[in-house]
């Protein structure tokens, strides 16, 4: 017994036309390529000047205020009212808890200080200040 010679119509189902693909992955490249550069320019915060500098260590948070009064966490932009559970679970199980602020020098003494009180409310034992170094300039 001959088993029927299958049509060719298995075969014409199989072809995938990849051009549309093809045209979606250029347009993400490009995408990609344009925006790679204005992602690395970073958070424009003039700090203020001071003799003494202090460097943040590999294991603290660094938490930085641009002028517009915006919070940045490792390059995320956080509302001030998400601060504190954001840091809660930043240092969840952590044992030292030390974050270093960057604010930016036109901010007003009493937002920096709310700032400084949420941190201090999520846990944090020590809060440093980033400051300019006078003899860079």
């Amino acid at each position: 017994m001959k088993l029927p010679h299958r049509n060719h119509l298995n075969a014409s189902l199989s072809e995938i036309n990849i051009t549309p693909l093809v045209d979606v992955m250029l347009v993400l490249l490009i995408i990609f390529m344009v925006t790679a550069p204005m992602m690395q320019a970073g958070i424009n915060i003039r700090l203020p000047e001071a003799e003494t500098k202090a460097n943040p260590s590999e294991d603290g948070l660094t938490i930085s205020v641009s002028q517009d009064r915006y919070i940045h966490i490792e390059k995320q932009v956080i509302n001030l009212h998400l601060l504190e559970s954001r840091i809660k679970n930043h240092f969840f199980n952590r044992e030292k808890k030390v974050v270093f602020l960057r604010a930016d020098k036109a901010l007003p003494y009493g937002y920096i200080m709310e700032v400084m009180d949420i941190i201090k409310k999520a846990g944090v034992e020590t809060v440093g200040l980033i400051v300019e170094n006078k003899s860079s300039r």
